[in-house]
């Protein structure tokens, strides 16, 4: 970190062949005002070696067994280093966090560590940061738009400033969406993976998530038989609402669990960083029908929930009603991400009269964009664009700001444009940040 609090370019701790990320943008944003950055998100995402972009020095806790001691006893030692220094896994020692919190304390400048961790730990532990001590930025898995499929033809941030989309076809429709969400935006999965291996793989990452994974949480041992069960129902249910009494009773076949025991997994899912529930927008409406509050259920990376319910690209092209599920889900991890560059946020909405939209990208400052998503086709996309139009009327402008915007995003190898109505048509594979 130079005198001047700006970030100096990437250290020889970048790894050979790390690919460019959207968060990068926000990581050195937040090194240049806080103390320690915190970077958060699934297992096999990045985390570290976005880390390591930045880092001048490692603790690397899951790697090196000799730090991992040194840490457990010496937890201020395992700190020494030069600055920024990544402390990889750092829940595994949860007195590193007091030690951190010490170390700025005393340092008082900014970029003194990069932490990364999978599983977020008790709010007990993390919750005394204090201002300007350490800032959390949540990562994702890779995007279309990372990955180079997307032909960032349109921004998200552009829609939110309210321009209209024109763009040509991309030359990717479903079938390559439909790859593309079996094989997910894990960066050590990329295209020369079959698919059908990438599905193994991530069976496998859930048969940890369900057998030990799951335990480090809180400790609370719990049964890999109901965790499997549950995995499944969710990918049963991705995007929807499904109750906690629906998911409860979709177990029961292979292990009963209370609707208790479900909230307790599903909050121990989401600190794993596997699922990311789409909460409801906070907004005001014009009618005096009740928004419903319930979040919709999505993974982290929607190619888990395709390993979940153990099906693949062939399948799901002959179901296009799961198909439809899943891409919506594809769509929300894609709008989160480059939302997050513009930092703005995404929510669901729907209220008790049936209106709903699939996603809200809401900037903060009165500007939004409502979303609706589908596969393609004429007949959906006018059906979208009703909807669409019937969100927007029963929004209360005057409080929550003009939409900047009302979007169909498609997974058809289409154009890109506005429609007489005001609503957009947005390729998928033509959106960026």
């Amino acid at each position: 970190m130079a005198a001047s609090g700006t970030v100096e370019p990437a250290s020889t701790l970048t790894p050979e062949g790390y690919s460019a990320r959207i968060a990068e943008a926000n990581a050195e944003r937040m090194l240049r005002t806080a103390r320690a950055l915190l970077i958060e998100g699934p297992k096999g995402c990045g985390k570290t070696w976005l880390a390591k972009h930045f880092a001048r020095s490692e603790a690397l806790l899951e790697q090196d067994p000799a730090v991992f001691a040194l840490a457990q006893a010496e937890p201020h030692r395992a700190l020494d280093g030069a600055t920024p220094r990544l402390i990889d896994e750092w829940q595994r020692v949860p007195a590193l966090w007091g030690a951190v919190r010490g170390a700025c304390d005393a340092r008082a400048v900014a970029g003194q560590f990069i932490l990364t961790g999978s599983a977020t730990p008790s709010d007990d532990l993390t919750r005394h940061s204090g201002a300007l001590r350490v800032q959390r930025l949540a990562l994702r898995t890779m995007s279309l738009a990372e990955r180079g499929l997307s032909a960032q033809q349109v921004s998200l941030a552009g829609l939110l400033r309210g321009e209209a989309p024109e763009a040509g076809p991309t030359g990717r429709g479903v079938p390559e969406a439909v790859e593309a969400l079996c094989r997910g935006g894990w960066p050590g999965l990329d295209d020369s993976v079959p698919v059908r291996d990438v599905t193994a793989a991530l069976r496998s990452y859930l048969d940890d998530v369900a057998r030990t994974d799951i335990r480090q949480v809180d400790g609370v041992a719990r049964d890999p038989v109901r965790v499997q069960a549950l995995l499944r129902s969710l990918a049963r249910n991705v995007g929807t609402a499904a109750s906690l009494n629906k998911l409860a009773a979709e177990t029961s076949a292979a292990a009963p669990l209370s609707r208790h025991s479900v909230r307790a997994y599903l909050d121990a899912l989401e600190r794993l960083n596997v699922l990311e529930p789409l909460t409801a927008w906070p907004t005001h409406l014009r009618s005096r029908s009740p928004l419903l509050s319930s979040p919709r259920h999505h993974f982290t990376d929607p190619s888990l929930a395709v390993a979940a319910l153990r099906t693949g690209p062939e399948r799901l092209l002959a179901d296009p009603e799961a198909l439809g599920l899943l891409f919506e889900s594809l769509v929300i991890r894609d709008l989160r991400i480059y939302a997050q560059a513009a930092d703005a946020e995404v929510f669901a909405f729907r209220d008790a009269a049936g209106s709903e939209a699939d996603a809200i990208v809401d900037a903060g400052d009165g500007r939004w964009i409502a979303v609706e998503v589908k596969l393609g086709g004429s007949e959906q996309i006018e059906q979208a664009a009703r909807t669409l139009l019937t969100v927007h009327d029963k929004v209360d402008e005057t409080k929550m700001g003009q939409a900047a915007k009302l979007a169909v995003i498609t997974a058809a190898d289409s154009y890109s444009y506005q429609r007489p109505d005001g609503v957009c048509v947005v390729p998928l594979f033509a959106l960026g940040p």
